[in-house]
């Protein structure tokens, strides 16, 4: 772990594309700012918060995982999971992690949850631990619109209730001393961030709400989003305090840059990125 007890555990990259990750926002003002493939997708981090807090290891999210299928792998350019080998070179193992944070349960943030055993039964990936989601969030899951059911794998999630490692929240929580989780349900219903609070820092994983250094612009909002405009007002709130206090702002599909600080030089609000 870091000094401020906090690290960034990697499932690797995925590929999205780019007009849907902008929405709205127009081509002509993003096309030079990122890279994409011969078929417009951008490259799109995995990255899931790990933080230490009085002896309890808890994991924000947990990428894709192994559980692919080969429409998956050829529409989002998937590679081998790198979440366990990620937390192996942090010096853990998958018992080692009493909690795990679902910002929400889009499979590019849920997937990890559970993997297959020897017997190729389905199980939850970090056997002692506590997985905790918003209950609007796993009703959401079980029974998704038209429009989004492409963005949820059910069968990977149940065995969470099934071995009674699921606990539903519902609203905003203070879940341990030092972590607090707030509800955003712009992107989807249920959908939460991370707030770390570790002496005088505090560290905020944005999740979906903001997912990429590219979507700090307040318009800048994915196709992907349930309710937009509440997705605008939750940044605009979200953001305002994290320039004004401070904050260090993760970013869950950051590639390039997977945190950074908020800072204003002469009126205009720039990142500036940390290596974390």
């Amino acid at each position: 772990m870091t000094p401020s007890g906090a690290t960034i555990i990697s499932d690797g990259v995925f590929k999205v594309d780019a007009g849907a990750c902008f929405g709205s926002f127009p081509k002509m003002m993003w096309e030079n700012l990122v890279s994409t493939d011969r078929k417009n997708r951008l490259t799109m981090g995995q990255n899931c918060p790990l933080f230490e807090i009085g002896g309890r290891r808890i994991l924000v999210d947990t990428g894709i995982g192994p559980k692919t299928n080969h429409r998956d792998k050829e529409l989002y350019g998937l590679v081998p999971s790198r979440l366990m080998r990620s937390l192996k070179s942090a010096g853990l193992g998958p018992r080692d992690i009493d909690a795990v944070v679902l910002s929400h349960l889009h499979f590019s943030h849920a997937g990890g949850a559970t993997r297959m055993d020897r017997l190729g039964d389905m199980v939850p990936s970090f056997p002692k631990a506590t997985y905790y989601v918003q209950r609007a969030s796993w009703e959401d899951a079980q029974r998704p619109s038209l429009r989004n059911a492409g963005s949820f794998r059910f069968e990977d999630l149940a065995p969470l209730a099934e071995r009674g490692q699921l606990e539903v929240l519902d609203g905003d929580t203070e879940l341990f001393p030092g972590l607090s989780l707030i509800v955003t349900a712009g992107h989807c219903p249920g959908h939460q961030i991370a707030i770390f609070t570790h002496g005088g820092e505090r560290i905020v994983y944005l999740g979906d709400l903001v997912p990429t250094p590219h979507h700090l612009g307040l318009t800048v909002i994915s196709s992907f989003d349930y309710e937009p405009e509440t997705t605008l007002c939750q940044k605009k709130e979200i953001l305002a305090q994290a320039e004004n206090q401070g904050w260090l702002l993760v970013f869950a599909h950051g590639h390039e840059t997977r945190a950074g600080y908020l800072e204003r030089r002469q009126n205009v609000s720039y990142l500036r990125p940390v290596d974390f």
